[in-house]
């Protein structure tokens, strides 16, 4: 049987009459795969290309989480997000869009 990953972001709403447009944005990624997240890149949505990984030399461990602070200076909140696992893992590479604004904790499960 093939394990298929699935994204469930636990999306908390912030108690403000709108969305945060903020210059930094923090949440927090959860890793409940039995797989290590190797890479984490990001971008503002309307952006054609990967930036560079979130993660640099840093993994998030199965079981693990890590706060992400995205400080790119833009005034936007809707995000493209891409995870990569460890080199033999048997996840494959995930992506999603996700408003950040409005995000506290993003989980992975499988």
């Amino acid at each position: 049987m093939t394990l298929k990953l699935r994204i469930a972001a636990a999306l908390l709403t912030v108690t403000m009459a709108a969305p945060a447009m903020a210059d930094e944005l923090t949440f927090t990624i959860v890793n409940k795969t039995s797989e290590v997240i190797t890479h984490f890149y990001t971008s503002p949505s309307n952006v054609e290309d990967w930036e560079e990984d979130v993660l640099g030399d840093d993994v998030i461990g199965s079981g693990e989480s890590m706060q992400i602070t995205i400080a790119d200076g833009r005034r936007t909140c809707k995000y493209d997000l891409k995870f990569e696992f460890e080199g033999s893992s048997k996840l494959d590479t995930t992506t999603d869009t996700q408003d950040l604004c409005e995000m506290s904790t993003y989980t992975l499960t499988e």
